[in-house]
């Protein structure tokens, strides 16, 4: 039976899409433990401060967070799961401001990425970088900044008082980020009927190897979800790669692992877990009832 774990460590504050993504996924049981950075998130799981974390790894507009790919190889940690959250950005603001007084838009950088389309329409207004959507809201509330807007979800205007002036301002209205679920290795409990895994690995550096290993995949019969590369440290211009690989039964995972040694130097399987589901039908702006559970 599943239980869920006391602590979940996630990046973010109180009205982030961190938050929501967690109680998605964990319900309302677990004490959420704040972390300024995703480096902390994982220090938290690694450390045992925390049972787990909810980690974001892409967004389908900004595309993916490279650093948290270089957290999970060098952490003795496992994916357990993996959540698919829509995201609908908003332009939040002081009751009573309008868009002629706005001076300044402070958020997320991943999140003034996804709203460039919209943001590009007022080259004056000076956009802040910060450490997460939540947490630049709960500023503004308490600040009273004037001129100051924020971009984030509407669960952070609910939190802290904050008017909706512009809603959905994302460029593209099937906007998500993908979060991983990760526990310590040593504690993690083996998934039932996983059908995805995240693999990383690296190859010799000569002409096909790449090639050998795609080949291997789809001899299988496994979908290549994902393949991102990422600069190996102190050997530059040569590459690991993350991939994940969707399968209908865990014995055609099983053949690929047997092969995949032959055609790399080195392969680290980082979690089997059950794929998440894409339901873009319901508003990440409107999961103000998920926030209404807190633990």
């Amino acid at each position: 039976m599943y239980q869920a774990p006391a602590r979940v460590a996630i990046q973010g504050f109180q009205g982030s899409f961190h938050e929501v993504a967690a109680r998605q996924y964990f319900g309302v049981a677990p004490v959420l433990s704040f972390c300024a950075t995703f480096g902390e998130v994982v220090a938290q799981v690694a450390d045992g401060r925390a049972e787990a974390a909810l980690m974001a790894m892409e967004n389908s507009l900004a595309g993916s967070i490279l650093p948290n790919y270089l957290l999970l190889e060098r952490n003795d940690l496992t994916i357990t799961g993996e959540v698919y959250l829509p995201i609908h950005q908003h332009l939040l603001v002081l009751p009573g401001t309008t868009l002629a007084d706005i001076k300044a838009v402070h958020s997320h950088p991943m999140a003034l990425r996804q709203c460039g389309d919209y943001l590009s329409q007022y080259p004056t207004w000076q956009l802040v970088e910060t450490e997460d959507t939540g947490l630049s809201a709960q500023r503004l509330a308490e600040s009273r900044a004037p001129g100051v807007a924020v971009v984030a979800g509407a669960q952070a205007a609910e939190a802290f008082g904050l008017e909706i002036l512009a809603p959905a301002i994302n460029d593209d209205p099937n906007n998500y980020t993908r979060f991983l679920v990760l526990a310590r290795a040593a504690e993690a409990v083996p998934v039932a009927q996983p059908d995805k895994a995240s693999l990383y690995f690296y190859t010799s550096h000569a002409p096909g190897m790449l090639a050998r290993v795609l080949t291997l995949v789809a001899s299988h019969g496994l979908n290549l979800s994902k393949l991102q590369s990422c600069p190996r440290p102190s050997q530059p211009w040569h590459y690991g790669f993350h991939t994940d690989v969707e399968f209908d039964a865990p014995a055609q995972l099983a053949a690929l692992l047997a092969e995949l040694p032959t055609v790399t130097e080195e392969l680290r399987v980082l979690g089997a877990y059950q794929r998440g589901s894409m339901d873009f039908g319901q508003e990440a702006g409107n999961n103000a009832e998920a926030l209404s559970l807190r633990a």
